[in-house]
């Protein structure tokens, strides 16, 4: 009967999504440690939840349990009896190592006890125990016989890093402030806990100042939706047919706050010097143009602010003053990248400047410009953080540095701290599939799931005694071809939920093959809460590893008898995820007991870039199925070899459905 009753608890388990591969209940991020505990906790009408701190923390559980379940689950105000059907919530004897952010968890069958050193950590740990529970507890409606057990564990559990982030772009496309909420309650289930907020570019300012209201009379709107994109993508439109948007101050502090309750930052960015196209449409004066009269050897429309003008850096005083008093956070982030330095090459204004300072070129002009706006921001007792190019010139002695395109190594190693964005693992605009056939369009590179998982926000390099300066990553959404919260869901999920991983978790818990296991459950929990995930069109059938390869070619042979389910067209894909070198492939084959039965041939490559930047790079394979013939053998076979090198490795994906 034991054996009988511990098989049926297992299933149960399994059913509902909680159980992965080492019987351990599905939860991502994965904690630091998890251990199995005797009997669970069973849910019912009399479950009451107790804190003796953190009440906000216990009426947001409660709010996040009641539509399924339909309990009332009251939040007492009173110490229920020891043996009560309970949950506590407490600060009270904490393990104080467990730093600002960690917590543990304890279910047994009479109570579950979330303790933590602080509030926000109290705020995890109900987020972990929102996945212990069967995964129909994110449903937005009461389900009657669901069985709200959780199993018994143990858990301490604590983050890698301080930053785990997102940005969005509400410069291309505005989001309004519900779909902003949205996000940041998707982010809290993750356990992120920044959201850099990018609020103004070329294409748009997106945030009320008050002592410049052209901002965003008129900054803030555009004749159509652009990027050529439907224009009924998106509903952001004015009463006068204008696209656009923005957030009042009112709205700012409405979101601050609705953040904060989540214990997230929102770190703003203000975009300076250059992508400023917006505000100079606004405030043309502001432009190397007013000085020179709109001379034809300047750049219009080249989006940067006049270095040499003095009425440039009141007007930024001015802004970045009203941006302070809404965000409380530490850090203003300036943005700082691709400026363009034409203009102020030619510019009288910006010449004399740099003849005044001793700047030998537009680099040093730049620099002083960052340095002149650091100083400010050091004023409020704030930090400065931007892109990687604010390190041109040296970076100002309190800036931090948010890594897209390098220089976080240098950064860190010379004391500085740093978040990592790089845009081969954290660009979540970029493709999901290298069959752009089955996916909405994106930029134009391809990140997969695989590869976010892989990354490692420590760079290569850096010496122990600085890899505290590395506070953490973020994934990036730019939203050029993102135009509503929809498709902002399809591009960050599940890959967000990969950097959550990589940002929470400690390193050697981290396992692609069981995140994959936990992540199919997950997914049926976005999907029950409304949250657009995208859903996997190719499956994983073999790989490829360095060992492998050699640069005369090799052919690889993977057994897909299993995945062989219908008659059609499939396509293969090759795709890449660590290495610095690439993949060739020369042809690609489907064998029936040995037998070639269909082959695609064509010059294809997988990797960030050919070695040959002329040479065709399409490595995505269409091969013809006949009807499946019972008992027989089938195979996929590749000519490959490796380009520039033999340190490439990655997944070779199959077509889960006949494609067109």
């Amino acid at each position: 009967m034991k054996r009988l009753f511990a098989a049926i608890l297992f299933f149960r388990l399994a059913a509902a999504g909680l159980v992965a591969g080492d019987a351990l209940p599905a939860v991502i991020p994965v904690p630091a440690k998890m251990e199995l505990r005797g009997a669970g906790f069973q849910f019912d009408r009399s479950t009451q939840i107790y804190p003796d701190a953190a009440g906000e923390v216990a009426n947001y559980l409660a709010d996040t349990l009641r539509p399924a379940t339909g309990f009332p689950l009251p939040v007492a105000s009173r110490r229920p009896a020891a043996n009560a059907n309970a949950i506590w919530l407490t600060t009270g004897g904490a393990e104080t190592n467990l730093g600002p952010e960690g917590y543990t968890l304890d279910v047994s069958g009479k109570s579950i006890v979330l303790q933590a050193p602080t509030t926000a950590g109290l705020f995890y740990a109900a987020q972990t125990l929102r996945q212990l529970l069967p995964v129909a507890i994110f449903a937005t409606n009461p389900i009657p016989n669901a069985g709200w057990t959780v199993p018994g564990v143990h858990i301490e559990d604590r983050p890698r890093f301080a930053w785990r982030g997102m940005m969005l772009d509400v410069s291309r496309h505005f989001f309004s402030k519900p779909e902003v909420e949205q996000l940041l309650d998707e982010m809290a289930l993750l356990k992120l806990n920044t959201f850099h907020w990018h609020l103004t570019d070329d294409q748009g300012w997106r945030v009320e100042i008050k002592k410049y209201p052209q901002l965003t009379q008129a900054a803030a709107w555009r004749p159509e939706i652009g990027f050529g994109l439907d224009p009924k993508a998106s509903t952001a439109y004015g009463p006068d047919g204008l696209y656009g948007g923005y957030y009042s101050q009112a709205d700012v502090r409405e979101i601050v706050a609705y953040a904060q309750k989540r214990f997230i930052t929102i770190v703003p960015e203000i975009e300076l010097p250059g992508h400023s196209r917006a505000a100079l449409a606004a405030f043309p004066e502001l432009s190397c143009l007013a000085e020179s009269g709109g001379a034809t050897n300047l750049v219009r429309g080249a989006g940067v602010y006049c270095a040499g003008r003095e009425e440039t850096f009141d007007f930024l005083t001015n802004v970045l003053g009203e941006i302070m008093d809404l965000f409380p956070g530490k850090y203003i982030h300036i943005g700082g990248d691709e400026v363009s330095n034409a203009n102020w090459r030619k510019c009288p204004l910006c010449q004399a400047r740099m003849q005044a300072g001793g700047l030998r070129n537009t680099h040093e002009l730049q620099n002083y410009f960052v340095h002149r706006i650091d100083k400010l921001i050091n004023q409020r007792g704030r930090v400065l953080i931007g892109w990687s190019e604010i390190r041109e010139g040296g970076l100002a002695p309190n800036a931090a540095l948010m890594d897209w395109n390098g220089g976080g190594l240098a950064a860190a190693g010379a004391g500085h701290d740093v978040v990592m964005t790089p845009t081969a693992y954290c660009y979540l605009n970029y493709y999901q599939s290298q069959d752009l056939s089955t996916e909405p369009r994106a930029m134009g590179r391809f990140l997969p799931l695989a590869k976010v998982y892989s990354f490692d926000p420590i760079p290569p390099g850096l010496a122990l005694q600085f890899q505290n300066h590395i506070l953490g990553a973020e994934g990036v959404v730019w939203t050029e071809y993102i135009p509503n919260l929809h498709e902002v869901e399809y591009m960050a999920f599940p890959r967000l939920t990969a950097l959550a991983e990589v940002t929470w978790s400690p390193k050697s818990r981290r396992d692609v093959d069981d995140f994959n296991g936990r992540l199919a459950g997950f997914n049926e929990r976005l999907a029950l809460a409304g949250i657009n995930c995208r859903r996997a069109t190719f499956e994983k059938i073999g790989a490829w590893q360095p060992k492998q390869l050699n640069s005369d070619g090799v052919t690889l042979e993977w057994d897909i008898t299993k995945y062989l389910d219908a008659a059609g067209p499939r396509r293969v894909t090759f795709d890449p995820f660590a290495g610095t070198n690439g993949l060739d492939i020369a042809w690609v084959e489907l064998a029936e007991n040995g037998r070639e039965i269909s082959r695609d041939e064509h010059t294809g490559y997988a990797g960030d870039q050919p070695a040959d930047p002329s040479s065709p790079s399409d490595p995505v394979y269409t091969l013809f199925v006949p009807a499946p013939k019972p008992g027989a053998h089938y195979s996929l076979r590749a000519r490959v070899a490796g380009s520039g090198g033999n340190d490439s490795c990655g997944e070779v994906n199959w077509s889960l459905k006949p494609v067109p």
